[in-house]
């Protein structure tokens, strides 16, 4: 089959287009109980593409790209085995690596909890979640919840574990496109499996293209790293994996003061695990990948017999990680790369040895700045870039990671890389 990339005309258009929430609490802030869409003929331009995708999701057993505000996500009904067995072969992804659920609104969240009428005044969500989603929701946050029994999610999305993983996204498209199926949808990131997760719809193409019918093109997707999973089911709760919410925030709400860390950062990951990214390498370009914890600089035996050098700084190198270079020009955007807008310039050159001679191999160089959201940002798709560009190896300068958005950078090159340096 031939992968279409189909546009979502948003620009100049904010999110009540694409939905709203029925009710606000007194507070002011919304009500996310239920997400309420447009009807097709009051946005029928923006809603046309996202009615033709819900078609195929409900009829097919192909999946669908489609962006959220973390990265873009390979969906599928969450409710039907051939649906979901269709993203592990799309993805090529281990069958033993569970998927997340990515639901519209409370209200549906609730149906998956409890397929019957709970009593009135019981919410069959855990009391441990409500603080956390009353402050991170809609948002990068998946919180692992028991698995009713019957459940109506397909068996393939929870891998034989008891729990299953749920996310409301920030992103109003996602949530419409949900709402416009009638299911949850399964929704790993939208690469082939161990690549870095894609950032732009060309990132879905580069990766799937023959494998998929439809991606559903919304831009860049804001935040650039995954979501953050947590497990409130377990005493003290823990962060399974680190992503778009630090730890210090969530030890800033009740009940969850003590989280602790439950993930690694290396590829060996567990023989059984609660949530994705715990268990497989992750995030690899094709180059070799050399990271540098931060405050380490790269020696020139590091890049000996490559032939062409990709350099990745966040704040503390200099051009070139101090290699060395010349005849530095900017990389212009190969066609179809134009609207991948992730806000970094690459620029070419040559590198030269310590008298200033050409060594003979090419330097790309990019700069994501010392902000750790511009890393976050742009870290999946410099990745991409430079492979794409002939990189044979790339250096990475790490950023100082504690408890906040650092921690899931860090994880996520951590995961890629090939070699690890101090």
């Amino acid at each position: 089959m031939k992968t279409r990339i189909l546009k979502v005309p948003l620009a100049g258009k904010d999110d009540s287009a694409l939905g709203r929430w029925s009710t606000t609490i007194p507070s002011g802030t919304p009500d996310l109980t239920t997400w309420e869409v447009p009807s097709a003929s009051s946005s029928s331009e923006v809603l046309a593409p996202l009615h033709e995708a819900a078609h195929l999701l409900r009829t097919t057993s192909v999946p669908v790209a489609f962006p959220t505000e973390t990265v873009y996500g390979l969906g599928a009904d969450a409710t039907r085995s051939p649906a979901v067995r269709g993203i592990y072969a799309a993805k090529g992804r281990p069958s033993d690596n569970p998927l997340i659920v990515h639901v519209s609104d409370l209200t549906m969240l609730r149906g998956l909890l409890s397929p019957s009428p709970s009593p009135e005044g019981v919410d069959p969500i855990p009391a441990i979640y409500h603080p956390l989603i009353s402050r991170f929701w809609p948002g990068p946050l998946t919180i692992l919840l028991p698995l009713p029994s019957p459940s109506p999610l397909a068996a393939e999305v929870t891998s034989t574990l008891p729990t299953f993983g749920a996310r409301l996204p920030a992103s109003a498209l996602a949530r419409t496109l949900i709402s416009l199926t009638g299911a949850p949808l399964a929704a790993p990131s939208a690469n082939a499996s161990t690549r870095p997760s894609p950032t732009a719809a060309q990132h879905v193409c580069d990766d799937l293209q023959g494998r998929i019918e439809l991606v559903l093109d919304g831009g860049a997707c804001a935040v650039g790293v995954e979501s953050t999973v947590v497990d409130g089911l377990c005493s003290p709760p823990v962060v399974l994996r680190p992503g778009g919410v630090g730890v210090e925030e969530i030890r800033g709400c009740a009940g969850w003061e003590g989280v602790q860390r439950a993930y690694k950062d290396g590829s060996e990951g567990e023989e059984k695990p609660r949530a994705p990214g715990m268990k497989y390498k992750h995030y690899s370009p094709r180059a070799r990948v050399v990271l540098f914890e931060a405050g380490g600089r790269p020696g020139r035996e590091v890049v000996e017999g490559a032939g062409a050098v990709g350099v990745v700084r966040t704040g503390g190198w200099s051009m070139a990680g101090g290699l060395g270079c010349s005849g530095l020009e900017e990389v212009k955007a190969a066609e179809g790369q134009g609207e991948v807008d992730a806000g970094f310039v690459v620029m070419e050159g040559l590198l030269v040895d310590g008298e200033g001679k050409a060594t003979g191999a090419r330097l790309l160089d990019v700069d994501l700045g010392g902000d750790v959201k511009g890393v976050a940002h742009g870290l999946f798709a410099v990745l991409r870039e430079l492979d794409r560009l002939g990189a044979d190896v790339i250096l990475v300068e790490g950023v100082s990671d504690g408890d906040d958005l650092a921690a899931a950078v860090m994880n996520r090159l951590r995961k890629a890389a090939s070699e690890i340096k101090v």
